[in-house]
């Protein structure tokens, strides 16, 4: 009997290629996605659909990736700059909280991957919220590691640069191979495969990281003098 995975945001883009990646290696997926009528910071949506993971296969993974791209600039208005970072950071927790609570009621060890962006790190302008957001899930990530890792309960984060979607503007299409050390931008497919992974038996002793699936944005920063 294969094992069962719930994936959120996973109707496009990155999360749709995680679904495939998953499926593709003989997992059921089950899918949260506002585009499909659900709500992944629903706790009934989310119950709903482990609820239809476990009934399929045993339920051994979890990733949060539904995000919400809202900006706000601080010194105008505070409150939507909370609202902002409450709608990309409710769906991480109430995912976490999910799964956690079901891996620990079937006595079960589990995987909980969260996905994250290097501007965690290193925030772009006008971006305040998103990236305060990601701070805090990558918080998350570690405090979720330090909780239940003696219940043999992973976490982990796959921190983002810029990933060619179907939501990719042509302008960032031109620019983002010069933020990149690798000199272009990343497929979906490739965060996919070390999303997988995180999931798998084959990370069994990694817990509580934050791997950067940024092509070395996060450490790149472009000298007016290069000369290379």
């Amino acid at each position: 009997m294969p094992d069962s995975v719930v994936v959120t945001g996973g109707a496009r883009g990155v999360g749709a290629a995680i679904v495939a990646e998953l499926r593709a290696a003989g997992l059921h997926v089950e899918t949260i996605d506002v585009l499909t009528g659900q709500d992944a910071g629903s706790l009934e949506d989310v119950r709903l659909a482990a609820a239809r993971a476990e009934a399929v296969a045993p339920l051994i993974g979890w990733v949060n990736n539904a995000a919400v791209f809202e900006d706000a600039l601080v010194h105008l208005d505070p409150h939507a700059v909370l609202a902002a970072v409450t709608a990309n950071l409710t769906p991480a927790v109430v995912g976490t909280s999910v799964a956690a609570a079901h891996f620990l009621a079937h006595a079960r060890t589990g995987s909980i991957v969260n996905v994250s962006s290097h501007q965690a790190q290193r925030p772009v302008a006008g971006a305040l919220p998103y990236a305060t957001a990601k701070a805090a899930i990558e918080g998350l990530t570690r405090a979720t590691a330090v909780d239940y890792g003696r219940h043999g309960i992973r976490a982990n984060a796959v921190a983002l640069g810029t990933i060619e979607t179907e939501r990719m503007s042509p302008a960032v299409r031109s620019t983002a191979g010069e933020l990149h050390a690798l000199g272009r931008y990343g497929s979906a497919s490739e965060v996919a495969s070390t999303v997988a992974w995180l999931l798998s038996d084959a990370s069994s002793f990694v817990t509580g990281a934050v791997i950067p699936v940024d092509g070395g944005r996060a450490i790149f920063g472009r000298d007016p003098e290069e000369r290379l």
